[in-house]
C-alpha cells in the first residue's frame, strides 16, 4: 500500500469517525448534524487539533454534494406541483430572496464601509437558508405537509432555485483576470441557453430511452451507475462551458422530473449527496480561519445577530403580506432566520473572484454557522407566543350537543370511522388536541372541538354521559387499560372503543381493560393487500377466501392464548411459517 493510499484512509477514518461522534453529539442537543459536520471539521482541522490537511482538495471532491443536492432539487420541480406551488414558490419566494438580499448587503456596506460588488457578494447568499437544517425541523414537529410547512418549503425551493442566478451575478462582477479574459457576458447567455436546450433535448431522446432500457432489465446497480453518470456528465458540460456545474446538475433533474423514474432516481442518488454533504460540511470546518474569528467576535456575533433580526422581520412582514396570521408569519420568519449551507459555496466563489479576501469569506462563513446554533433555540424559546393561545371562543371545548358517538382523535384513522358512523346517520362529536388539524379540518366542514380527550371531565363536558360509544382513535400507545377503565366506571353506558398501535397494546387492553372492543391500526389494510396480492398471481377467489379465513381463525385462537397469559410470546408456534410452494397451494 502506498504513502497516498494510507493517508487518504488515515484521513478518511478521521474526517468520518469526528463526523460521526460530532453528529450524534449535536443531534441529541437538538441542533442539528450540519453544525456538527462543521464543528468536527474546525476540530480536526489544522488550526485545532491539526490532524488533518489539504482541506481544499477535499472540498473540491466534496462540492459534488452541492451538485447531488440541486440534482435532487431539480426532480422535485415537475410541472404540476410547481403550478400549484406557483404564488407561494415565485411570490413569497421571490420577495423574501430580493429584499433580505439587499437589506442585509446594505447592513454590510454601512458597517464595513467595504465595496459595493464585495457587500453584494456576502450580502446575496446570505439571504438563504439552510434546507439541511429547516426540512428534518419541519418533518420531526410533523409540520412539513401542514399549511404551514408548504410555505417554508416553498421558500426554501425558491432559495434553492436562485443558486444559479446568484452564482451569475458573482461571475459577472468578477475582479479575477482570469474570468475576465473568458467569454463576454452575452457569449456567456448564449452558452447557457444552448447548454439548457442540448441537456433538455438529451434528457428527452437519450436518457430516458436508456433508463427504460435499464428498468426492463432490472439492473439496480446500473440504474444508481446510470444516475449518477447523468449527474456528473450535465455537471461536467457546464463546467465545459465556463458555466455552473450546479445548474447543469439541475436541469438535469427538472428534465427528469415527471419521468416514470424520478422517485428510483431520488433513492438512488440520496445516499451518495447525504455523505459527500456531510464531507463538505466537514471541509468547510477544516477551512475556517479561526485566528479571523478570535480577533473579531464581536463583529461576528454582532452581523449574526442583525441577520437574524433583519431576515425575522422581513419574513415576517413578507407572510403578513400574503394574508398569513401573525404568530404564524413570526414562526415562519425565526424559522428561516438563519443562513444557509449555500453561503458557504457563494462565499468561496466571491473569494475565487477577488470580491472578498479569505479573512471575510471565514469570518461570515462563521456567521452563517452561528445563526444556525440560534434557530433551534429560537424556536424553543418563542414557542408559547408563536402557537395560539387555547381560549373561549376561538377554539371551541367540547359541549353536549345530543351525539351518540364521541370520537376521539381525529386524524386519518379517525376520520374514517367518523364518516361511515356519520353515513349511517350516527350523530357523532369529534374531539383532538392538534391545533392545525382542527382548523383543516374546519375549512371541510367538519366541527371538531379542542380538548384532551382521556380527561373524564371533558368528555362530561363533551356529552359522554348521553353517549352510547366512546371511541378512541389516537396514534402510538396513548389509550391504556387503566385509562379506559376510569373512562368505563364514569359512563358505564357508552361502549368503548379503542386503537390500538400493535399486538402488544391489544392483548394489555383486552387481559386488563374492559373494552367492547380493540382494533389493530393496520390489521385490515394488511389482509386487504395480501388479498390482493393472491389474487395478482391468479389464486382463485375461494383460496383466497379460505386463506384468510384460515389466518383470521388462528390469529384469533392465538389472541385469545396470549390474553389468558398475559404474554405476548405465548403460542408462538402457531405463527404461519414459509414452506415451499408445491403444486397445490394449502
Amino acid at each position: 500500500m502506498t504513502h497516498g493510499t494510507e493517508s487518504m484512509l488515515r484521513d478518511g477514518v478521521l474526517m468520518l469517525g469526528f463526523g460521526l461522534v460530532f453528529v450524534l453529539l449535536f443531534r441529541r442537543l437538538g441542533l442539528g448534524a450540519t453544525l456538527g459536520y462543521l464543528v468536527a471539521g474546525a476540530v480536526v482541522g489544522p488550526q485545532m487539533l491539526g490532524l488533518i490537511g489539504d482541506a481544499e482538495s477535499k472540498i473540491g471532491v466534496a462540492e459534488l454534494g452541492i451538485t447531488l443536492l440541486l440534482f435532487i432539487v431539480g426532480l422535485e420541480l415537475n410541472p404540476t406541483r410547481l403550478w400549484k406551488m406557483k404564488e407561494d414558490i415565485f411570490g413569497l419566494g421571490l420577495l423574501q430572496v430580493v429584499l433580505c438580499g439587499l437589506a442585509i448587503s446594505a447592513i454590510i456596506w454601512v458597517s464595513t464601509k467595504w465595496t459595493v460588488a464585495a457587500a453584494f457578494a456576502l450580502g446575496l447568499p446570505l439571504a438563504l437558508s439552510s434546507t439541511a437544517q429547516v426540512l428534518p425541523m419541519l418533518q420531526s414537529s410533523g409540520r412539513l405537509r401542514t399549511p404551514f410547512g408548504e410555505r417554508a418549503f416553498s421558500i426554501l425551493l425558491f432559495q434553492d432555485l436562485s443558486i444559479v442566478p446568484l452564482i451569475t451575478i458573482v461571475t459577472v462582477m468578477s475582479r479575477n483576470p482570469a474570468d475576465q479574459n473568458g467569454p463576454p457576458g452575452w457569449l456567456l447567455f448564449l452558452y447557457t441557453v444552448a447548454a439548457i436546450v442540448g441537456l433538455v433535448l438529451a434528457g428527452r431522446f437519450v436518457l430516458r430511452p436508456m433508463f427504460r432500457v435499464i428498468g426492463n432489465m432490472g439492473e439496480r446497480e446500473m440504474f444508481v451507475f446510470a444516475a449518477l453518470f447523468t449527474v456528473i456528465a450535465s455537471a461536467a458540460l457546464m463546467e465545459a462551458l465556463g458555466l455552473s456545474t450546479a445548474l447543469g446538475a439541475f436541469v438535469a433533474g427538472v428534465m427528469l422530473a415527471d419521468s416514470p423514474y424520478r422517485h428510483e432516481l431520488e433513492a438512488d442518488v440520496d445516499p451518495f449527496r447525504s455523505i459527500l454533504l456531510g464531507l463538505f460540511f466537514l471541509s468547510v470546518g477544516m477551512l475556517l480561519n479561526l485566528q479571523a474569528i478570535a480577533d473579531r467576535p464581536l463583529f461576528v456575533i454582532g452581523m449574526a445577530a442583525a441577520l437574524i433580526a433583519t431576515k425575522t422581520l422581513l419574513i415576517f412582514l413578507i407572510g403578513l403580506v400574503f394574508r398569513m396570521g401573525w404568530r404564524g408569519a413570526l414562526g415562519l420568519g425565526l424559522l428561516l432566520s438563519q443562513g444557509g449551507e449555500f453561503g458557504f459555496v457563494l462565499f468561496g466563489q466571491a473569494q475565487n473572484a477577488y470580491l472578498i479576501a479569505p479573512e471575510a469569506a471565514s469570518l461570515f462563513s462563521a456567521i452563517v454557522t452561528l445563526s444556525m446554533a440560534t434557530t433551534p433555540f429560537l424556536m424553543m424559546l418563542t414557542r408559547g407566543l408563536r402557537e395560539e393561545p387555547i381560549v373561549t371562543g376561538e377554539r371551541d371545548g367540547p359541549k353536549a350537543d345530543g351525539a351518540n358517538a364521541l370520537v376521539v382523535g381525529y386524524g386519518r384513522f379517525g376520520q374514517t370511522v367518523a364518516q361511515m358512523l356519520l353515513a349511517q346517520g350516527v350523530p357523532v362529536t369529534l374531539i383532538d388536541t392538534d391545533i392545525e388539524m382542527i382548523d383543516i379540518a374546519g375549512e371541510f366542514g367538519a366541527k371538531v372541538y379542542y380538548g384532551d380527550g382521556t380527561r373524564i371531565d371533558l368528555l362530561r363536558q363533551a356529552g359522554a354521559d348521553d353517549a352510547e360509544l366512546i371511541l378512541f382513535c389516537v396514534d402510538d400507545d396513548q389509550i391504556t387499560p387503566d385509562i379506559v377503565e376510569a373512562v368505563h366506571e364514569a359512563f358505564p353506558r357508552a361502549a368503548i372503543f379503542v386503537r390500538a398501535f400493535d399486538r402488544r397494546a391489544l392483548v394489555k387492553l383486552m387481559k386488563d381493560a374492559p373494552v367492547a372492543g380493540a382494533v389493530r391500526e393496520v390489521l385490515e389494510s394488511a389482509v386487504k393487500m395480501a388479498r390482493d396480492a393472491l389474487a395478482s398471481l391468479e389464486v382463485p377467489a375461494d383460496e383466497i377466501a379460505r386463506a384468510e379465513e384460515i389466518y383470521r381463525a388462528s390469529d384469533r385462537e392465538r389472541l385469545r392464548i396470549q390474553v389468558e397469559a398475559g404474554d405476548i410470546r405465548a403460542a408462538r408456534a402457531m405463527v404461519a411459517q414459509q414452506q415451499p410452494w408445491g403444486t397445490d397451494r394449502p
